[in-house]
């Protein structure tokens, strides 16, 4: 028997047309705010459900006794009570790699444009063309060191993309054995030496009991003062009133984000005033081709648990302060790029 589907937010035609050609039966969900997600459940009590950006919380999983598995369309999985879905039989999935190219390139846009001071340009170009042109501060990468915090799907392709273009990477990420890091890439186990030594210090990491807060006024002050904070993973692990204060009194140069703490922003939020800070409105997976991608892959993964297989996917039950760890380095059997290579 095909099972029926909740789809609060519309998925790409790929992956609608992967579960009605399986035969499932698809429900429009009446909104995505997590009271009508409760409401479909209670009504519809659906077999699956494939989440875009409702939070759902175990009010919502414990609705519907009939639920086998939410999946999350996309990488991240911070708005899913995961341990309410485990707790009550539900499995949980995701589509890890559906976006990753597209956050990386995000990550690099955001580096090129700290490079080029782009929001001061912008500001000033019009009105003293001379200034922007000569006196606003401008460098290459070429040379340049970039720290990777988290070396996954997302970091790793960053990685690539850098050394493409003659940065020095280093990588921090101590639940990844050394072997598994890219070709090139320099990886350390000393979080302090991505702070000191980088001039783009770059995080790829979830929100977890062990990076919540993470980036705060001491590792700001670690860096140095030509070095810019970009954050393309969560807003949570960046304690935001000390990068205010870093990127205001010149601690460091600059930031990119993707992700802040309050989203939708806040009008208040002081980051708006500064020109040393680039703030996107967390659209670094938000590409068509990940969309398409996400929707597939989300689809593939309520087929693979209606069939009984093992799912590609799952979202696993992780305790980040227990985890395994690693502490073996590898280093690029290449020197460092530099400013006078040629």
């Amino acid at each position: 028997m095909a099972w029926k589907i909740l789809l609060p937010q519309e998925i790409m035609s790929e992956g609608r047309k992967l579960l009605e050609d399986a035969g499932h039966t698809i429900i429009e969900g009446r909104g995505f705010e997590t009271e009508d997600v409760l409401a479909d459940m209670k009504e519809y009590q659906p077999d699956a459900m494939i989440v875009r950006i409702t939070p759902i919380t175990r009010e919502v999983i414990e609705a519907n006794p009939n639920l086998k598995v939410v999946v999350r369309h996309g990488a991240g999985f911070d708005a899913l009570d995961v341990k309410a879905c485990h707790d009550n039989g539900v499995q949980t999935l995701y589509a890890p790699v559906a976006n990753s190219t597209s956050v990386a390139e995000t990550a690099m846009l955001l580096i090129l444009e700290c490079s080029r001071n782009v929001t001061l340009l912008h500001k000033t170009w019009v009105d003293d063309y001379y200034k922007a042109k000569l006196k606003i501060r401008k460098n290459t990468l070429n040379g340049k060191t970039l720290g990777l915090i988290g070396c996954g799907n997302i970091g790793s392709r960053l990685a690539v993309r850098a050394l493409a273009m003659e940065m020095n990477v280093l990588a921090y990420d101590p639940y990844k054995p050394a072997a598994d890091f890219p070709d090139g890439v320099e990886v350390v186990r000393d979080l302090d030496r991505i702070f000191k030594e980088s001039d783009y210090v770059s995080l790829h990491t979830p929100n977890t009991p062990v990076t919540k807060n993470m980036v705060d006024k001491k590792r700001l002050a670690m860096m140095k003062p030509t070095a810019f904070l970009i954050n393309t993973a969560r807003g949570g692990c960046v304690v935001e009133e000390d990068l205010y204060e870093a990127c205001k009194n010149g601690v460091i140069a600059g930031a990119g984000l993707d992700a802040i703490r309050k989203e939708p922003v806040d009008p208040e939020n002081p980051l708006l005033t500064l020109d040393n800070v680039i703030i996107y409105p967390h659209i670094g997976g938000n590409t068509v081709e990940a969309a398409h991608r996400a929707s597939y892959f989300a689809a593939m993964g309520v087929q693979e648990v209606y069939e009984g297989k093992k799912p590609t996917w799952p979202i696993n039950d992780i305790d980040y302060e227990t985890a395994k760890t690693y502490t073996d380095v590898k280093k690029p059997d290449k020197k460092p790029a530099g400013m006078f290579d040629f």
